[in-house]
């Protein structure tokens, strides 16, 4: 909990800790019957509610990185002001 109020503290958008078995499966998570908890499912969602990227892992590779989803975040932010400017 202390590690994601940490990587939650300077963003604009909300992070999600402590989700239980059932929104797991909606989610289709990996529940590890032997350890008793879900494996790390992460969305980037817009507000629209639009998936932007999705990553289910049962291992550290392959998971997102808190640098690599801002500059993630950054490029999508940077793309979609390009394409309102082009509007105008």
């Amino acid at each position: 909990m202390e590690k994601a109020e940490e990587v939650a503290a300077g963003l604009s958008f909300p992070v999600a800790w402590g989700v239980q078995r059932e929104l797991g499966e909606q989610l289709g998570a990996l529940w590890d019957e032997n350890r008793g908890f879900i494996q790390p499912t992460e969305f980037l969602v817009s507000r629209k509610g639009r998936v932007f990227s999705s990553t289910y892992s049962s291992s550290p590779l392959g998971r997102t990185d808190p640098e690599e989803a801002l500059s993630f975040i950054g490029l999508l932010t940077k793309m979609r002001l390009q394409k309102q400017s082009q509007k105008s």
